[in-house]
């Protein structure tokens, strides 16, 4: 038997460089469009129970930042101290709308669901204890109803958390951003029915006890003072 030697046997193909590339190459994955993300479980921040976060607290760096910027976005293009505080009021109402429900909910259980607040005692003592805890953490200081108007009712708090982390100018002394808590308070108060506007202002005295304490004046509309009586 013969063999035919290399030289007869030709040369062996090779494989050109473009099929090796194509061999070497992994595949690659399809393009994803552009839009919502997704996790990998297909749930979303929706999905959450409510009340897994119920005792979760925000760092006090992150809410000074977050506020501050609020703060320097809100008086861009304002005409004075009122029409700052009233962007501030405008920021904080819708917050107040939503929180009502869900610290309700969270107040309540599956056989006793947490009765809604329609009368004006049980309302600031929702306010004063309930909703002061959730945002700060402990209740308000002091509720106070006005000797001299039966429209108006007082929340104090001798050292809020908004204004601790904000210079205040002297030419705007005046100037109160606990303003935003005040549209907390008007937007639970018109959640539950009881139309009212709320107002921060400052009741602190320099060089004494509390000098940064503020007083929230609570007016209720007059048709919610005749509905009270009548109950």
């Amino acid at each position: 038997m013969t063999t035919a030697s290399p030289a007869q046997q030709g040369p062996t193909p090779l494989a050109s460089s473009s099929s090796i590339q194509q061999q070497r190459l992994p595949q690659q994955p399809p393009q994803q469009h552009a839009g919502l993300r997704t996790p990998s479980n297909r749930k979303t921040i929706y999905d959450r129970n409510l009340n897994r976060t119920r005792t979760a607290e925000l760092s006090r760096a992150s809410f000074a930042y977050l506020f501050g910027e609020m703060v320097g976005y809100a008086q861009k293009r304002v005409t004075g101290i009122q029409d700052l505080e009233r962007r501030l009021n405008e920021a904080g109402y819708p917050l107040g709308q939503r929180l009502l429900p869900l610290l309700l909910l969270r107040s309540s259980t599956p056989t006793h669901p947490a009765p809604r607040p329609i009368r004006i005692l049980p309302l600031l003592q929702f306010i004063a204890h309930t909703l002061w805890r959730h945002l700060f953490a402990r209740s308000a200081d002091s509720i106070e109803s006005s000797s001299t108007n039966n429209h108006e009712y007082m929340i104090s708090d001798n050292e809020p958390l908004v204004n601790q982390y904000i210079s205040v100018p002297k030419e705007m002394s005046q100037l109160n951003c606990a303003a935003y808590v005040a549209g907390i308070i008007e937007g639970v108060c018109c959640g539950v029915g009881c139309k009212a506007g709320v107002s921060a202002h400052n009741a602190g005295e320099q060089g004494g006890l509390w000098p940064g304490k503020t007083v929230f004046l609570i007016r209720f509309d007059e048709d919610v003072v005749k509905r009270e009586g009548t109950k």
